[in-house]
């Protein structure tokens, strides 16, 4: 059960990081958008699991480790822009949330 200060760090960690992959997933990907889709922050606060949608890629592994090699300037420019805020800026896991295809497959099985 996440506490009252873990959930306010995961809603600023994903709105800063939208702002951050907003600008900067040209410089990264290319013309592909990134869409943050949940973050969940450990009882420490050291640690942020992001779970990430990518559109539209053939290979969203190939995107996500291109993504994880920049993680460390990612993490930079999260640091800046919460400098004020936070003491200690998470180390950042990323991860391809592939809920919407589960929940596509789910739903052709339901319609045969």
């Amino acid at each position: 059960m996440e506490s009252t200060r873990q959930k306010k760090v995961a809603r600023l960690v994903l709105k800063e990081l939208s702002q951050i992959f907003n600008v900067e997933s040209n410089n990264i990907l290319g013309p592909i958008m990134i869409s943050i889709t949940a973050v969940r922050i450990s009882p420490d606060l050291a640690y942020a699991n992001i779970f990430l949608s990518i559109f539209p890629v053939n290979d969203p592994e190939k995107a996500l480790e291109k993504i994880i090699k920049n993680s460390s300037l990612i993490r930079k420019k999260l640091g800046m822009a919460v400098r004020n805020q936070l003491r200690v800026v998470p180390e950042l896991n990323f991860f391809i949330d592939d809920s919407a295809e589960y929940a596509e497959e789910i739903d052709k099985l339901l319609k045969k």
